[in-house]
């Protein structure tokens, strides 16, 4: 099913009459390759202008794109030898949050690498199995285990964030979901051996951040990132959700707002259109910028736990952190 926003409707009303002529030409024989050729540059002109112009709130619905990749489509496309491991070794597996281990090529090299990241799904089968990528305590509980593993066999970590925040629920209460955040924060926190985390959506609340602390933190041109969600933080503020544009613009969630305050380390450049509309050249920008920002951690040298070199790198990502919101005081 075709799903499209209303600031998108021109673009797909465009859309449809090319796919039209197209089929004409070729059921009725009829010659139509200089109209083709007139609206296909129309199309990428008025594409260009939509996507240069949005409004935070339309950054917002496209980081919510149910035909955005999710992190199985990078995956599968970047790391094929993928292996996931499951549960968290207390209370059960969460299959919104996905882990386990692959092979990076980088430049050439096979470098053992930890993979962890937030799963959403596309049917409503999927999105109910995933929790629509809203993790559980025994998600993050997952996300620590797989952590020590890394830590164990000196293995990079590279995470994907793509969740609303983390479930909200009685029962992930009841499990210690705020504790299990908290812990899974202190891990990477304490953490030697390099860490990437990148923004491939959404990036919500706490939910986001127990996977977020790296070294190298990357986000995707049209996600967001945020402490809450716009629709929370306008019920909150004005208890009326309906103003969540308002909140969105208040909140400063976007790519280019976090790269300006220098949150981010890089921006991730999406195909014209945005990732939903070219899913293999939004995997191939993603890894061209991973292997740019954070080859240049996994070439240092972090193979003893007790080196200083792999001190050096826990110290950089909490000094990076703590560095955050910093500012000076002129004399009066």
């Amino acid at each position: 099913m075709e799903i499209f926003f209303d600031f998108e409707k021109p673009i797909v009303t465009l859309e449809k009459k090319l796919e039209e002529l197209r089929e004409i030409e070729v059921s009725d024989g009829v010659d139509f390759k200089e109209e083709i050729a007139t609206l296909e540059k129309k199309l990428r002109k008025l594409i260009e202008e939509t996507y240069s112009k949005l409004t935070t709130w339309q950054r917002v619905q496209l980081s919510r794109h149910p035909n955005r990749p999710y992190t199985l489509d990078y995956l599968e496309q970047l790391f094929p030898d993928f292996v996931e491991l499951h549960g968290d070794r207390v209370f059960g597996d969460d299959g919104a949050l996905i882990g386990g281990t692959a092979t990076w090529n980088l430049k050439g090299k096979a470098i053992p690498v930890v993979i962890i990241g937030h799963q959403k799904g596309r049917t409503t089968k999927q999105k109910v199995e995933r929790n629509f990528g809203m993790a559980r305590p025994e998600g993050y509980r997952k996300a620590m285990r797989l952590f020590e593993l890394a830590e164990r066999f000196r293995m990079p970590i590279i995470t994907f964030i793509d969740t609303p925040g983390a479930y909200p629920g009685m029962d992930a209460e009841e499990r210690g979901q705020s504790q299990a955040i908290a812990e899974s924060i202190l891990a990477m926190f304490s953490l030697t051996v390099p860490v990437c985390s990148i923004v491939i959506g959404e990036g919500g609340s706490g939910g986001a951040l127990a996977i977020g602390i790296g070294n190298c933190v990357l986000m995707n041109e049209f996600s967001i990132y945020s402490v809450i969600s716009p629709e929370s933080c306008a019920s909150i503020l004005w208890s009326d959700s309906t103003l969540a544009e308002r909140a969105a613009e208040r909140l400063k969630i976007t790519a280019k707002d976090l790269d300006a305050m220098k949150l981010v380390d890089a921006i991730i450049p999406e195909p014209n259109g945005g990732a939903h509309r070219d899913n293999k050249s939004t995997i191939e920008s993603l890894r061209i910028t991973l292997e740019r920002e954070f080859g240049k951690w996994v070439t240092r040298d972090f193979m003893q736990p007790d080196s200083k070199e792999s001190a050096s790198i826990r110290d950089a990502r909490f000094q990076k952190f703590r560095n955050m919101g910093s500012f000076g005081m002129s004399k009066i």
